[in-house]
C-alpha cells in the first residue's frame, strides 16, 4: 500500500485532488466565518462529504491498474 497516494498530489487521482481542494476551501471559509462571527448550520457536514469523497477517490486510486513501479518498495 503506497501512502504517497494519499498525501502526494502527484499520486492522487482527480477525485482525491478535488476532495482535498474542497476540504481546504471549506476550512478557509470556516476560518473566515469564525473571524466575522457568522455560523452556518450543517457546515460541518461539508467536512464529512469531502472526507467520504476523498476516501472513495483513494479506494479508486488503489484499485486502478497497478503499473510496474508499484512492485518496487521505496524505503
Amino acid at each position: 500500500m503506497k501512502l504517497s497516494k494519499i498525501y502526494d498530489p502527484r499520486e492522487m487521482n482527480s477525485y482525491q485532488f478535488v476532495a482535498a481542494t474542497g476540504f481546504v476551501m471549506t476550512l478557509v471559509a470556516h476560518i473566515i466565518l469564525m473571524l466575522i462571527g457568522k455560523s452556518i448550520e450543517n457546515f460541518m457536514a461539508l467536512y464529512a462529504c469531502w472526507t467520504v469523497f476523498f476516501i472513495l477517490g483513494a479506494i479508486a486510486n488503489y484499485n486502478s491498474k497497478p503499473g510496474d513501479h508499484d512492485h518496487h518498495h521505496h524505503h
